[in-house]
């Protein structure tokens, strides 16, 4: 309902003296708000907001955004200052004035002079970005195995980090020379081109340094755990002990007997 009055109500649109400036007391016709607002880019105005936070902003409108509902005023006196911008929602607009009309102004809406300056895309570097970010992540998605488990993952990243890797299925194959098969061991190491030792020694090599990392990672993860599972086991014991009521010895019954 709100907004249906404020559109009804409109905008005042003030006639245009020889100077440029609205002439006072003269009729005022009245437009849409919207209407006002997407023809108005550039112009000086003068907006009223409505409750909870009145306020009225005087300056240029730089922009008015029909998909989010918002108007951007630039209140800086001089338009070769870098600005100071006002984002103001349309629904809170009370009411708006168009104090003069935009520097070269034509019948239809243009950014040409708006300020500062708008310039054009560069539509062939953003297209050159997007392509750029698809291979990343198409780049990304190809490293990881699928149907693997998180140690065979480990020695992919291991080798991708020194020689070419791709998986294969499961397998894993270094420098389009080596096939690591399930469950990457050092015997499950095999040669693409037969004849090619130096490739497979290489590769058997620097597997059988990635898996002695590997089990003393997960030695000393298991040894942490272990500890802290001691060390709360043995809290436990403690408080258990502190908290028990001692038995009375045979002296201590003895005594109490012949007392």
């Amino acid at each position: 309902m709100a907004e249906n009055k404020r559109q009804s109500a409109g905008v005042k649109v003030p006639s245009q003296g020889s100077s440029g400036v609205a002439a006072a007391g003269m009729a005022a016709a009245m437009v849409p708000l919207e209407v006002a607002l997407s023809g108005a880019i550039g112009a000086r105005v003068r907006i009223s907001t409505a409750a909870p936070t009145t306020s009225t902003i005087e300056g240029t409108l730089f922009t008015a955004c029909p998909i989010t509902n918002l108007v951007a005023i630039n209140t800086a006196d001089k338009q070769s200052q870098a600005g100071d911008y006002h984002i103001i929602p349309v629904s809170r607009i009370q009411s708006f004035q168009l104090l003069s009309l935009a520097p070269n102004a034509t019948d239809s809406p243009s950014f040409s002079h708006a300020v500062p300056p708008l310039h054009a895309l560069d539509i062939r570097a953003l297209r050159a970005r997007e392509a750029s970010a698809v291979g990343k992540l198409q780049e990304g998605e190809a490293r990881r195995g699928k149907g693997v488990t998180r140690e065979a993952q480990d020695i992919f990243d291991a080798f991708s980090r020194t020689m070419p890797a791709r998986w294969d299925g499961t397998n894993i194959i270094v420098a389009d020379a080596v096939t690591i098969a399930a469950p990457y061991r050092v015997d499950d190491c095999r040669s693409i081109a037969a004849g090619d030792t130096a490739a497979l020694a290489r590769v058997r090599k620097v597997l059988e340094m990635e898996r002695k990392k590997i089990e003393l990672r997960n030695a000393s993860a298991t040894i942490g755990t272990a500890g802290a599972f001691s060390r709360s086991a043995s809290g436990k014991d403690t408080r258990s002990s502190a908290n028990a009521t001692p038995s009375p010895g045979p002296g201590a019954a003895g005594q109490r007997k012949g007392g």
